[in-house]
């Protein structure tokens, strides 16, 4: 287990302690939403950028290994938390 310390301001803690996110629950389940959100971001760009440069459209085995890749990656990231 790792113990992170954030430094936040007093309106924002309160806002934050108020909404029931100073939790170390809380805290997860946004930080595993934000791996989430980076990975889809990831995948988007990497679509966006093959567009641009007119490549070929991937198969649909090539996009389900890459969606394995992603949830294994989000799945490493969750083991280390838990370490």
């Amino acid at each position: 287990m790792i113990n992170v310390q954030i430094p936040l301001s007093a309106e924002l803690a309160r806002d934050a302690e108020a909404a029931g996110l100073l939790n170390a629950r809380a805290l997860a389940t946004l930080i595993r939403d934000g791996i989430r959100r980076k990975a889809a971001q990831n995948l988007l760009s990497g679509a966006a950028k093959a567009s641009i440069a007119k490549s070929k459209a991937m198969s649909l085995e090539q996009i389900q290994q890459e969606v394995t890749e992603v949830r294994q990656a989000q799945r490493l990231a969750r083991s280390d938390q838990m370490a």
